[in-house]
């Protein structure tokens, strides 16, 4: 199985949603978790980890992880070409090392040249960029680029944003 995860802030609170799913072509999840946290700390640049990590372990709580074969996530697995871990870096480190971890980002990051691939779909001009930890990047690009949907975003990624801002 794999995961998808979104979180969405407002006021001191974070809704956090994961979308489960079996299959890369998959047009609808198989489960939807959500929760909604208090006192979630302040966002502080250059460690959005610090106020996203925590949201995404207390969902992680809900589900069985024996099950899970990877997790995507909004944003970015390394911040430059040293490694530099981003928050899905510190997931990946979190989970053990055990469940590769795709980093799905729609705005470029400048720091880093090699370890991203940018990936378009449909007949967008603009690409979503890669990260990943665990799982080749061109794997990684490849997974992404093979999820349902004609546009830019996966079908996924976007019901997942959705839900994340109901």
């Amino acid at each position: 199985m794999i995961l998808a995860f979104d979180t969405h802030y407002f006021d001191d609170k974070a809704k956090t949603v994961a979308v489960q799913f079996e299959h890369w072509a998959d047009e609808v999840p198989t489960q939807v978790y959500s929760e909604i946290i208090t006192g979630i700390a302040a966002y502080e640049s250059g460690s959005f980890y610090k106020r996203e990590l925590p949201c995404i372990l207390s969902l992680l709580k809900q589900v069985d992880l024996t099950t899970i074969n990877l997790i995507i996530i909004d944003g970015f697995v390394v911040l430059d070409d040293k490694g530099a871990l981003g928050l899905g870096g510190y997931l990946y480190e979190a989970l053990d090392e055990q469940i590769p971890i795709i980093g799905v980002a729609k705005n470029n990051f400048a720091k880093i040249d090699t370890l991203k691939m940018p990936v378009l779909r449909g007949d967008s001009k603009k690409p979503l960029y890669i990260t990943a930890k665990g799982i080749s990047l061109q794997k990684a690009a490849s997974h992404i680029q093979d999820m349902h949907g004609d546009y830019r975003f996966p079908t996924l990624l976007k019901e997942v944003d959705r839900l994340g801002r109901e």
